[in-house]
């Protein structure tokens, strides 16, 4: 049966109205605010393609940034050099450091009364100046960006190199921050406007419609996971869930709650191309290394030592990026550093703190239900306090002894006891064998 006449005509009339609506939108608008990290990069990237897919007339970067990450702030000028549509950038308030450069990527730049663009010396994390080699990579790229797009090449330097003097602009000593005034008398901006509708009037399309990019729940989540704070928090409950692990037995929570944590800051660095697969693989191997250690081998030696070492190694990997400079790889070492001395305290608080808490008391029961008040269990090991034995692997401080002539899972009183060393049961909590070392004569 076909579908009625009056009908195809609404179902073609509606399609025609929703493709003309969807299509009518000449500009597309990103915004590039706040700092500057590779999440940024990444949606950066998926909105030049789908400006160019969707045929724009141009593409606006609507920039009010304080800078940050040098690696990604190149990505995202490689990325928009590249760009197939007009790109334009409209500095509204601030293009400091990294969103200097972004903004010299642009085909045109235009600002807002009151904006300012410069500073872009690359500083560390405690705020101070970089080495001379970060200096001279990044003044490299914002002379040939500025170059790239006509402007003088000789400014953008010297908004980096401080130690550079250009007559009549800037003196020796000092870093080039203009002015929107400025700006425009040294032909860097390329005119003056004081919002999004005033630079479509200014470039002659008056009333354009435009398209406002934001990023996506997922780009919005990449951006909180590889935030230096957050990586640097993932990164310590990763390692104290490992730690849990390793001093308790099978398989529990903490272990779980650790990997899910590593999990997210390895997923997350890997979508905005700071780690790779060689980073996952060296973790991957270092936590085989690990559960090795534990499981298997008897004793703490070459493989829980390297082990270790190859998951700090890959999360320091991680931190410095695909392209990094000098600084990446200070910045990384302070930051799996803070995470280790974090792991260190917290795990203190945990093992040896947290027990004797109220809060650890209420959780436990508060009597021991013993025999002799009539409870009982399937297993009643009463009979093996006083007796020896010898301890079949490394307890620390869990692990198995042969104790009259039976494997039994045993807990030392929180010393670490090697294999092969005689204990003697000193108490039993139902199913929880107690053991220490007996003291060779």
């Amino acid at each position: 049966m076909g579908v009625p006449m009056n009908k195809l005509l609404v179902y073609v009339l509606f399609f025609l109205i929703f493709n003309v609506s969807s299509s009518r939108a000449e500009f597309a608008i990103v915004p590039i605010k706040d700092v500057i990290d590779g999440g940024l990069a990444a949606f950066v990237d998926r909105s030049l393609k789908e400006a160019e897919e969707e045929n724009k007339r141009g593409i606006i970067f609507h920039i009010d940034t304080p800078g940050g990450r040098v690696d990604s702030a190149v990505h995202i000028k490689d990325a928009i050099l590249r760009a197939e549509i007009p790109t334009i950038a409209f500095v509204d308030k601030n293009a400091i450091s990294a969103g200097a450069l972004i903004s010299l990527a642009c085909d045109s730049l235009y600002m807002s009364t009151g904006a300012s663009i410069g500073a872009a010396t690359a500083v560390d994390l405690q705020g101070k100046k970089a080495s001379e080699k970060v200096i001279s990579y990044f003044r490299a790229q914002m002379r040939a960006t500025a170059e790239a797009n006509g402007r003088r090449a000789d400014i953008a330097e010297a908004m980096v190199d401080e130690e550079l003097e250009i007559e009549g602009i800037t003196e020796k000593g000092m870093l080039v921050t203009l002015t929107y005034k400025e700006a425009l008398e040294l032909e860097i901006s390329d005119g003056t406007v004081e919002n999004i509708e005033g630079l479509l009037s200014f470039i002659g399309h008056e009333g354009a419609e435009v398209d406002e990019y934001r990023l996506n729940w997922a780009e919005y989540v990449v951006r909180f996971l590889t935030h230096p704070i957050v990586s640097s928090l993932l990164m310590s409950i990763g390692f104290l869930g490992l730690l849990v692990e390793i001093r308790t037995p099978g398989w529990g929570i903490g272990g779980t709650i650790g990997l899910i944590a590593l999990a997210l800051f390895f997923g997350s660095h890997y979508i905005v191309e700071l780690a790779g697969i060689g980073e996952l693989l060296l973790f991957a191997l270092g936590i085989i290394l690990l559960a090795l250690e534990v499981l298997v081998i008897p004793g703490f030696g070459i493989a829980g030592i390297s082990g270790i070492a190859l998951i700090i190694l890959s999360l320091y990997l991680s931190l410095v990026g695909t392209m990094p400079n000098p600084q990446d790889f200070m910045n990384a070492i302070y930051t799996v550093g803070w995470s280790i001395l974090i792991t260190i305290i917290a795990g203190y608080l945990i093992i040896r703190i947290f027990p004797r808490t109220s809060i650890f008391q209420k959780l436990t029961l508060a009597e021991v239900e013993s025999s002799q008040e009539g409870y009982t269990s399937v297993d009643t090991f009463l009979d093996l306090v006083g007796a020896k034995g010898i301890a079949l692997n490394n307890l620390r401080p869990v692990g198995k002894a042969e104790i009259n002539g039976s494997r039994l899972d045993v807990v030392t009183e929180g010393d670490y006891i090697e294999k092969d060393t005689p204990v003697i049961v000193t108490e039993v909590r139902g199913s929880r064998i107690i053991v220490r070392e007996i003291e060779r004569t």
